[in-house]
């Protein structure tokens, strides 16, 4: 969804220029979450003056050519504009800032077409008196409407974000006498709010200042400093009993709790500095610090690698180079500290290197990251599986009633792929949800339950939600997430990490294959103290060995499958895709992706459910890819495959090397065979390969596909 940037620099010399290549950068790394315009908002040339803003429809390449120009987009007006330039303003972009906070976002229409007006940062009014960027959905913007207009405040903009920055300014204006600070101000704010949400906020009244708060979507702050921090986290001040009893007195609409007055930007009981004792110097003289606020690593990793992560109601307040972070309200649930992180990512990894697209990189990357899925897991002497994050857990997990699979779109068909191996194995009923329906019936969960959430970005707010309501049931909560000191880690009791590195590209082709593997291995595990599945374990295992190897063997038929899609496939409609058994997810992953990346018509079909309707879609006209790769159920798909081409269909078979039962004028993709169970982890390859060069053939820009984005964070 929509990507968030912040920077601010303290006693650090910068150019405005370098400030706004600065936030392109970022928003250049957030690329890959989807998006279909952006913009900034950067200081203007005095202290309080208003903010000035760049927005673009299209990509951030379009941004900076608007940047280069220095001519700024102005702040929406009720005032006639010039027609000549409407009211832009050139820049001075050589000018020197000792201290700057600035914002950028990207954003993925919600509320409002793509439009420069529409575009993030919104701000209050003319005079930018509050700015602020937003990911997610402010589900009662409607409602904080209706208000502000009967208060006489104006709206220029369609979208929900513009309801907040305009509440700031009545909060604001409430208050005359009785001066809030900021980190108070955005309290209020929030506690009018409805929905999920990140928010950076920035205001002329607090020059220097920003307050970063978040409830569902992602946050975290990267500090930079040429020394070492005192200690390794951050504290949290939690609120005191009488900030509960001036919530609880706080009944009327947009109520504006108690403030100092001192005829300035009263800062309540100041703030202590134990709080940011991260950040304070031997001699309690300031010290020059960058801080970057942003919703993924990505886009902070260039520049520090020392990062918090924010939790759901936290406020963090930056100025004069120290970081506060207040709570919403008091949870003992929550740590009353916020570690510093160092990130494990470089740079290189999140750079496309000698690939011409993302998407085709992470293909590649697949043989090398299902070997670090498994490294120090599995080991193949002793053939054993050792998952240190669920080892407290296991005797809990063998013997729950029911193993409860959440997740949504790629993550889905991953526990679709396990759920025979699990059933195998364990002997445990095994369900799996997709995580909307599953919230959406309300579906019955009970303590002896396991549930377990798979997500890449470990923030998808459907399974977030589903994961919370599991938890107030009494439910064994385990995650399986790629991206570390996400929500879904941090929440759940425990789980396992698939260490695929990190996914740029919309597609999750990397997230798809790691997390398959991921799921096996806990399968593996879980079953290792029966002797009746030893055998069943070692021919997994030893399976597992061979597998990085037979996916390299398949990725060299890259460009006997071009050809393929280019003669076959390129020109049509649509596609079918037909499996059974273990292969009913590799069809229904093979389908998502050829759709959502070609924009090619694609179904994946369980070819047991043909003659029960698909069936009367079969003539000469449609191609039908079958996976016919040998396994229990391999009698079945032949019976499948003579019914379509009985009815002169167009099969493409994916087959295993040595199959000779294949028809001999039928198109054949060769794979090699393994255990049955991991066979799928080898023929999704042909599948994504196809997909890539389909979308490339379609003109399509498979790393930023029309209306998706990576990482939903919105329900």
């Amino acid at each position: 969804m929509c990507g968030i940037f912040a920077y601010c620099s303290f006693l650090c010399e910068k150019e405005r220029k370098y400030v706004c290549d600065v936030l392109c950068n970022g928003l250049a790394r957030l690329e890959y979450r989807g998006y279909d315009s952006a913009g900034i908002g950067i200081d203007g040339d005095e202290p309080g003056s208003p903010m000035i803003l760049f927005k673009e429809v299209g990509k951030v390449a379009a941004l900076r050519k608007h940047i280069a120009e220095a001519v700024a987009y102005p702040p929406p007006s009720d005032e006639p504009r010039h027609a000549t330039n409407g009211n832009s303003t050139k820049i001075d972009m050589n000018k020197v800032f000792l201290s700057q906070t600035s914002m950028a976002h990207t954003r993925w229409a919600t509320h409002g077409v793509p439009s420069p007006l529409n575009c993030h940062p919104h701000v209050s009014d003319a005079l930018t008196e509050f700015s602020l960027v937003h990911n997610g959905i402010i589900t009662n913007y409607k409602e904080l409407k209706v208000v502000l207009l009967k208060r006489g405040y104006t709206f220029h903009t369609d979208t929900d974000t513009e309801a907040v920055a305009v509440l700031c300014k009545y909060v604001w204006d409430s208050q005359p006498a009785k001066r809030l600070n900021f980190t108070e101000l955005v309290k209020t704010v929030i506690k009018e709010l409805e929905g999920s949400f990140a928010f950076v906020f920035k205001s002329v009244h607090f020059p220097d200042e920003i307050v970063a708060a978040r409830r569902g979507s992602p946050l975290l702050i990267g500090v930079k400093t040429d020394r070492k921090l005192k200690v390794d986290f951050v504290d949290v001040e939690l609120p005191t009993n009488e900030d509960r009893v001036n919530d609880a007195d706080a009944n009327a609409l947009l109520a504006v709790p108690s403030a100092v007055s001192d005829g300035r930007s009263a800062v309540g009981p100041k703030l202590r500095r134990s709080q940011s004792r991260a950040f304070l110097s031997e001699d309690g003289m300031p010290q020059p610090i960058e801080f970057f606020v942003a919703s993924d690593a990505s886009a902070v990793i260039e520049h520090t690698k020392r990062v918090l992560y924010l939790e759901d109601d936290d406020i963090a307040h930056i100025a004069e180079g120290e970081l506060h972070i207040h709570r919403l309200r008091r949870d003992d649930t929550v740590s009353s500290v916020r570690a510093i992180e160092h990130l494990e990512i470089e740079l290189a990894e999140i750079m496309k290197g000698q690939y011409d697209h993302f998407m085709q990189k992470e293909i590649y990357e697949q043989p090398e990251s299902v070997v670090n899925t498994m490294r120090g897991r599995v080991n193949f002497d002793t053939r054993a599986v050792m998952l240190g994050g669920l080892k407290a857990y296991l005797p809990v997990i063998r013997r729950g009633r029911r193993l409860l699979f959440v997740a949504c779109g790629t993550s889905y068909h991953s526990c679709i792929a396990a759920r025979p191996v699990f059933e195998e194995l364990t002997d445990i009923p095994v369900a799996v949800e997709l995580a909307s329906d599953f919230l959406d019936r309300r579906t019955p969960v009970f303590r002896d339950d396991v549930a377990i959430f798979v997500s890449q970005s470990g923030e998808t707010a459907d399974t977030i939600l589903a994961m919370r309501y599991c938890l107030e049931r009494g439910a064994l909560c385990l995650g399986v997430v790629n991206a570390v000191g996400s929500t879904l880690s941090r929440e759940t009791h425990s789980g396992v990490h698939i260490n695929a590195g990190p996914e740029i590209g919309v597609a999750s082709t990397k997230a798809y294959t790691s997390q398959y593997v991921a799921l096996v291995m806990i399968a593996v595990q879980l079953s290792d103290d029966s002797i009746l599945k030893t055998a069943r374990r070692q021919q997994i295992i030893d399976g597992l060995h061979d597998v990085p190897a037979q996916i390299r063997k398949v990725l060299a038929m890259d460009k006997a499958l071009q050809q393929l899609a280019k003669d076959m496939l390129a020109k049509e409609k649509s596609l079918l895709i037909m499996g059974r058994g273990y292969q009913y997810a590799t069809c229904l992953e093979g389908a998502l992706k050829i759709k959502e990346v070609s924009y090619m018509h694609s179904e994946g079909i369980l070819a047991g459910e043909l003659k029960h309707g698909p069936l009367a879609l079969i003539d000469e006209h449609l191609p039908v890819i079958f996976i016919m790769t040998r396994d229990s159920l391999y009698p079945k798909v032949q019976s499948a495959l003579a019914q379509v081409t009985a009815r002169k269909g167009r099969p493409i078979i994916i087959c295993n090397e040595d199959d000779d039962n294949v028809p001999h004028n039928a198109k054949v993709i060769r794979v090699p065979q393994t255990v049955d169970c991991l066979q799928g982890l080898i023929n999704v390859i042909p599948l994504q390969l196809l997909s890539y060069h389909l979308a490339i053939m379609n003109g399509v820009d498979v790393d930023f596909p029309r209306n998706l984005a990576k990482s939903v964070t919105t329900e």
